[in-house]
């Protein structure tokens, strides 16, 4: 019989993911924005444009959240001009 909650983590040990130890543990001390401005801005002809915001976030209250795509998105949806 198996654990499910056991998950191999990146050495094959294994590590308790059952609810309340969802702790994972990063060693490149990065924050997520800082891990996705770094791989956005790592390809040869990338530059800082590519990691900008490509949606905004506004909370309306009720549990409404109204997203959009960002005035300053360098890829937008739609047709091209």
């Amino acid at each position: 019989m198996s654990d499910d909650t056991q998950t191999p983590g990146p050495d094959g040990v294994g590590r308790d993911t059952s609810p309340g130890h969802e702790v994972d543990h990063d060693p490149t001390g990065m924050t997520d924005d800082e891990k996705r401005h770094d791989q956005l801005t790592r390809a040869p002809k990338s530059d800082e444009s590519d990691a900008a915001p490509r949606i905004t976030t506004e909370d309306r209250g009720d549990g409404v959240t109204r997203i959009d795509v960002a005035d300053t998105a360098k890829v937008r949806p739609g047709k091209a001009d």
